[in-house]
């Protein structure tokens, strides 16, 4: 199993006390120099074709607070990319750099929102193992599916905040037989709410860090710091599942503690970063939030830095 804080988002920066800081200007000369830093394929399958996205909700969870994960996730689209720039969508084609470098036939990878499933009943509890995450992730659709689990923030699960804000991995299909003398397996993402929890963590730049560097902290894009966090984590995480999905993607280091492709690039939002700095960002006249995409229904999100093949550097969006 892949993981965004545990096995990857840690092993860079618990270092600097678990603040989602990082060494980027260092980082980024030590993989543009050492050929060996680079991500490197590992021959395994990349998700292709149309793959929706299902939202499990577990826990308390208001409209507004869906409607900003679920803007998020159509944004990924250019059918649904706003005018304004730069987009969510602009963003997300630095992962389709990655598929033009395997020899594999697939087709071109297309994400959209799927089904929402409400589990606001706490059907497992408010304390959740690795074990329940995957039970939870296979209440979704488990064929050209991604199954993200949101937990609320009076939920507490496995190793959160302690070493992890969330993670991504596969999971044996229950019913979809096999595919290819294999079993199915299906892809999954696991984000909490770290708002009350362990927002210095885990909701950083819009929350004081625990540690390290102190500044002030950013005004959040959907003035929700939770949900503005679990944005960000998210598209790290959903980064990784389409560049690694299954464990024998793209990635460095072991495989069971990988840098990813948002993971190689922690804590960078905008040219300029450094140790407790997010970057030159853009900032929202009215309201004073910091944010570096643009979305659709008029919203603006923060999304962390991605590692580009093609430059053997991070790229940001502004």
């Amino acid at each position: 199993m892949a993981s965004f804080v545990s096995k990857t988002f840690l092993k860079l920066f618990l270092v600097f006390s678990l603040v989602q800081i990082s060494l980027a200007a260092r980082k980024l000369n030590e993989l543009v120099q050492d050929q060996s830093q680079l991500l490197r394929y590992h021959n395994g399958p990349l998700l292709s074709g149309k793959i929706s996205i299902n939202l499990i909700w577990y826990g308390k969870f208001n409209p507004s607070q869906r409607a900003i994960i679920a803007d998020f996730i159509t944004s990924l689209s250019s059918a649904s990319s706003p005018k304004a720039q730069p987009s969510v969508a602009t963003w997300w084609k630095t992962t389709e750099k990655y598929y033009h470098l395997t020899s594999r036939k697939q087709s071109a990878l297309s994400l959209y929102l799927g089904k929402q499933i409400l589990d606001e009943s706490y059907s497992l509890g408010k304390s959740l193992t690795n074990k329940h995450l995957v039970e939870l992730a296979s209440k979704g659709d488990q064929k050209n599916a991604v199954n993200v689990v949101l937990t609320s923030s009076d939920v507490t699960v496995e190793s959160f905040c302690l070493s992890r804000c969330g993670t991504h991995g596969s999971a044996a299909g229950a019913n979809s037989g096999h595919v290819k003398g294999k079993n199915y397996r299906f892809a999954y993402i696991w984000v909490g709410n770290s708002e009350t929890q362990c927002p210095g963590q885990c909701a950083w730049p819009f929350h004081q860090p625990i540690y390290g560097p102190q500044s002030p902290p950013l005004v959040a894009p959907n003035n929700d710091v939770g949900i503005d966090g679990m944005v960000i984590n998210l598209a790290s995480l959903l980064a990784g599942t389409a560049t690694n999905p299954f464990g024998n993607g793209y990635f460095q280091g072991p495989a069971d503690a990988p840098l990813e492709a948002a993971s190689a690039c922690p804590g960078v939002y905008g040219k300029g970063a450094y140790p407790g700095y997010a970057g030159n960002l853009l900032v929202d006249s009215a309201t004073g939030a910091s944010y570096n995409a643009h979305g659709g229904n008029g919203r603006k999100f923060l999304l962390p830095a991605l590692y580009d093949p093609s430059t053997s550097s991070c790229s940001t969006l502004v």
